[in-house]
């Protein structure tokens, strides 16, 4: 009968210390209603891919600044009917080179005040200019206690934290809400910030958005510690469990 109790005690002691209460993994917990987001804009890198198209009411005019690759078709050997534009990369200056224009310094710069400064070089060539700016390499990373970590193209160029989780599969039952890590780099630093999303503080904060490049790491939970450390030995340590318990079954008969 002792022998029974006692195995039963360790069964409730296993689950006791492996329960999480609610406020370990609930989401947004102090909702406060009509909380207004921050504004977001994105910040030109080094590095970024841009495609950048500049059209005018008058096309022939604009057409010099529009520079296209042309993708020679091997089965019909067309090199004309294939075309596409070509795309600037932002280099270590923080510049790119423009048709005609020459060197344009575009990193640290929202995609607006990139848009205006294109616009500033252009106006003694192309009055009536408009450009357009799109990064094509905006990507973030997510890792560590989440369904499926990996690194995610975003083409709006626009996404909150929230919806990053969302598209890695939101987070294991093991990963740590109120200390997520995120990473980013900004004018040349890097800036590690710890964000818990069991609170909606984050909301009105800089990191509600992403940048690009952004990394999101998410830690394990005390758990998942416990139980990685335990799995390789599980075997071992149920022998040495039922061992123990015997023992003291036999020792206070």
């Amino acid at each position: 009968m002792k022998k029974i109790k006692i195995f039963y005690f360790t069964i409730a002691f296993f689950c006791l210390v492996s329960c999480a209460s609610k406020k370990d993994l609930v989401y947004l917990q102090n909702n406060k209603e009509n909380q207004e987001a921050s504004s977001y804009e994105p910040y030109l890198q080094k590095d970024d891919v841009l495609l950048i198209l500049v059209t005018s009411e008058n096309p022939e005019i604009a057409a010099p600044y529009n520079l296209k690759s042309v993708i020679v078709d091997n089965n019909t050997q067309d090199a004309t009917a294939n075309t596409k534009l070509q795309t600037y990369i932002i280099d270590s200056n923080g510049n790119i080179e423009f048709p005609i224009l020459g060197t344009i310094h575009l990193a640290g710069l929202t995609k607006s005040d990139a848009v205006a400064r294109v616009k500033e070089a252009l106006k003694e060539h192309v009055t009536d200019a408009v450009v357009n700016i799109r990064i094509l390499n905006f990507k973030i990373s997510v890792l560590g206690e989440v369904t499926h970590p990996g690194s995610y193209t975003v083409k709006s160029e626009r996404i909150t934290l929230l919806e990053a989780l969302s598209l890695a599969g939101d987070l294991t039952i093991y990963g740590k809400r109120n200390n997520i890590l995120l990473i980013r780099e900004q004018n040349g630093t890097k800036i590690m910030e710890r964000i818990d999303i069991t609170k909606t503080d984050f909301i009105d904060s800089p990191y509600y958005y992403l940048s690009q490049n952004d990394v999101l790491y998410v830690e394990p939970n005390k758990t998942r510690i416990n139980s990685s450390s335990i799995g390789p030995n599980i075997t071992v340590g149920i022998s040495a469990l039922s061992l123990i318990v015997t023992i003291i079954a036999l020792t206070t008969r």
